[in-house]
């Protein structure tokens, strides 16, 4: 499946994964609507909707950098209307960006809990449905959301309830709206790595520079992202894909490549 001239929407671009997807579509041709807040660079971050423009075009494909609150339901309607206008049209929003807060319930304050609430489950709601009338006239149209797969075991709830319920509930709008937009032949996934990749999210908040180097790179997620993306719309849908089995099943096992440190002992990732 060609994604020359295709137009991809994707949330929190401006760096780590996101940007990584970006980056990986934008070598086949595609056009990137970067979607994100990001318009001066954070030293800890790293990364603004303008430099992760410059690195798209660079690799081949053409980039419309638009700064986006996705918990403002107008800011969010503004990005997709103007990205839609600038390429004429959108065939693929990839809900990407995301709060993270691994606190536990007594830990956990009204503001932190609305943030990630906010921003995770609200925003892929609402980017969801304002890209839902460009994606019926899109070109093999998909929806693809970074959360993972949903168990009820309370060993994922346990010391982050507020984070866990909010990655499963965007899990739920990918299942939800798989089914609301069969129909329209508009597929509709979610994507999770099976190890932590190495992101400032993970860097920062969860383990530094030691569990860095017991991650993958952000391009597993971007090359499982372009398998996914490039399978037929009308029969990919509803699925709760895990990298490792995405790549597999293109014949992909060797992943020494996409290992931080080669041969390093990995870290399994939160839900899995």
């Amino acid at each position: 499946m060609s994604f020359k001239n295709k137009t991809v929407l994707i949330t929190g671009a401006s760096r780590g994964i996101g940007k990584a997807i970006g980056l990986r579509l934008a070598k086949e041709g595609a056009n990137i609507i970067i979607a994100a807040k990001s318009i001066e660079e954070n030293p800890k971050l790293g990364g603004t909707i303008y430099s992760a423009a410059e690195e798209i075009i660079a690799a081949g494909g053409k980039a419309l950098a638009l700064q986006c609150d996705i918990r403002d339901e107008e800011q969010v309607q503004q990005t997709v209307n103007k990205g839609a206008e600038h390429f004429g049209g959108i065939d693929i929003l990839v809900n990407n960006a995301s709060a993270i807060s691994l606190t536990n319930v007594e830990q956990t304050e009204a503001k932190r809990y609305d943030l990630i609430h906010d921003i995770n489950v609200r925003g892929t709601f609402f980017m969801s449905k304002a890209c839902i009338p460009f994606l019926k006239k899109g070109a093999n149209p998909h929806i693809l959301t970074l959360s993972p797969p949903i168990s009820m075991d309370q060993k994922w709830f346990i010391n982050h309830l507020a984070y866990t319920m909010s990655k499963f509930n965007m899990t739920m709008i990918a299942l939800g709206l798989s089914a609301e937009l069969k129909k329209y032949n508009i597929g509709v996934n979610a994507l999770w790595p099976r190890t932590t990749i190495a992101t400032a999210a993970v860097q920062n908040l969860l383990g530094g520079e030691k569990l860095i180097k017991m991650s993958r790179t952000t391009e597993i997620v971007a090359d499982a992202a372009y398998y996914i993306l490039s399978r037929l719309s009308d029969t990919c849908t509803g699925n709760t894909f895990i990298d490792e089995q995405v790549l597999a099943a293109e014949g992909i096992t060797n992943l020494d490549k996409y290992a931080v440190e080669p041969g390093g002992k990995l870290y399994n990732d939160l839900f899995v």
